[in-house]
């Protein structure tokens, strides 16, 4: 009874002939489109009368009245939400109207994971229909969103943080590439500065650490371990001599072919770890929160050298001695013996 009162006050103010008719639809589903779904893009500050044709153009309602009764009688007039809405299956007006006043809108899952360069973002963004890799890139390259942490910063290379993001089809490179600095700014919180300034590490020098730690090792009780051997090497003035710091410069250069050579380690560039001592002139990746936790909190060892194993894990030595023993057994025999 109360919704008929209510329905005879919107007949009223619609004043529509086919307003008895309207509300007879309000529980009845209707799908009028063939594709297998379609989408709907309601702007921002949208009219409920424009929604109503929006969706009735689609076939999503079976006519604009339909869907204006139904946000009438619920109340819902003033709460639906701006977005693109995915319709796949019959649904009833009243159902669509409680889906835009939930501000239900379309968004797909995308993950950038620990590790990638500004190039390897770039392309995953590409891949998942948001966009350009020239797009992005332009985005990426603008380190205008850090100066006020790393004043010194080239790109957003280690600033865009690794993790799955909800994003619209609508979400353009800037709007991402927005959200995942923000969420770096959210990870690199208090305690981590704080452990950054008690070692005397800029915010620059912690996430060019951390992303040598994360390009190094993907096994988690190694990375304060890496990071002690880098800052290790630092203390000394001993060169990184980090592969993924040469691979990052042959990309720098075009030069990259999936295969590192010696003479790929004889390139003269700044992030060649093997030619000049100290870090590179800025991260090399994004690296995820446990490899800022190791940056800025290394573990106490003096190891200064390192092997791959060859299944994740790494032998980690004192001396030259020890590492070359370890090369022997973990690179040339197991090689060999393949």
């Amino acid at each position: 009874m109360k919704r008929l009162l209510l329905f005879l006050l919107v007949c009223g103010a619609i004043g529509a002939a086919g307003a008895w008719w309207a509300y007879r639809q309000l529980d009845q589903p209707y799908r009028g489109f063939d594709a297998p779904e379609v989408f709907v893009e309601i702007p921002q500050g949208a009219t409920v009368a424009a929604i109503a044709e929006r969706l009735a153009d689609a076939d999503v309602v079976v006519h604009p009245l339909a869907f204006r009764v139904a946000a009438r009688v619920s109340g819902s007039e003033r709460m639906l939400k701006a977005g693109e809405y995915r319709f796949a299956d019959p649904a009833t007006p009243e159902q669509v109207v409680a889906r835009l006043a939930r501000g239900d809108v379309y968004t797909r899952s995308v993950t950038f994971r620990e590790g990638l360069t500004l190039w390897d973002t770039a392309e995953v963004f590409a891949a998942a229909g948001l966009g350009t890799v020239e797009e992005f890139l332009i985005e990426a390259r603008d380190p205008a969103r850090i100066q006020g942490i790393d004043p010194d910063a080239r790109s957003l290379e280690g600033y865009l943080f690794p993790d799955t993001y909800q994003l619209p089809r609508s979400a353009g490179a800037k709007r991402i590439v927005d959200a995942m600095v923000a969420n770096f700014l959210r990870a690199f919180d208090a305690d981590l500065r704080a452990a950054a300034a008690a070692r005397g590490l800029s915010v620059q020098e912690v996430v060019t650490i951390a992303s040598l730690v994360e390009k190094e090792t993907a096994h988690p009780p190694e990375r304060s371990i890496v990071s002690a051997v880098y800052q290790n090497r630092l203390r000394i003035n001993m060169g990184l001599q980090c592969d993924p710091t040469v691979i990052y410069a042959l990309r720098l250069a075009n030069r990259w072919t999936g295969n590192l050579t010696r003479e790929n380690l004889r390139i003269d560039s700044p992030y060649n770890t093997y030619r000049y001592a100290g870090l590179p002139p800025g991260p090399i990746a994004s690296p995820g929160r446990a490899s800022l936790e190791a940056a800025v909190r290394p573990s106490a060892d003096s190891y200064l050298y390192f092997v791959s194993r060859n299944d994740g894990t790494h032998v980690f030595s004192n001396t030259l001695a020890e590492h070359n023993r370890a090369v022997q057994q973990w690179q040339i025999r197991y090689f060999r013996s393949r």
